[in-house]
């Protein structure tokens, strides 16, 4: 057990690091306890997965180009309620349908997430966004 005793110059002849290890052990607890809650995406994305089965997804397909109205399914939906009611319709026919939003690099965020906006309302869950791989730079 460390003490402090101090000579009649003021001298502190042993340091007390009870106080030090406690402090530590409550931010390793602390650490600890948010460390689970960094790691949560802000945004849960359903991303799809490759399988080997021969299951047939149906998918709601919907790009957002830069210049243009936005394609659903590859016809052009001019405005929100067209995007609205073509979502429903698949939703209709099928309860699983997922729906692919694929949007060009310079197309304003605001938009993006409008349309993902509009999907969920019409009350489609599963939601993945289209993305090419990276290509390597030759050398």
């Amino acid at each position: 057990m460390a003490t402090s005793s101090q000579d009649g110059n003021g001298i502190i002849a042993g340091i007390n690091v009870t106080p030090l290890v406690d402090i530590t052990l409550v931010l390793l607890i602390i650490f600890i306890v948010t460390a689970k809650i960094i790691v949560t995406p802000a945004v849960p994305l359903d991303l799809p997965r490759a399988s080997q089965s021969e299951e047939i997804q149906v998918v709601f397909s919907v790009i957002v180009p830069v210049n243009g109205p936005t394609l659903v399914d590859g016809q052009p939906a001019t405005n929100d309620d067209t995007l609205l009611a073509a979502a429903k319709q698949a939703l209709g026919k099928d309860p699983d349908v997922r729906a692919v939003i694929n949007a060009d690099g310079a197309v304003p965020h605001r938009r993006v997430l409008h349309t993902l906006d509009l999907i969920k309302r019409a009350g489609i869950a599963r939601v993945a966004f289209g993305a090419l791989p990276q290509e390597e730079t030759e050398k």
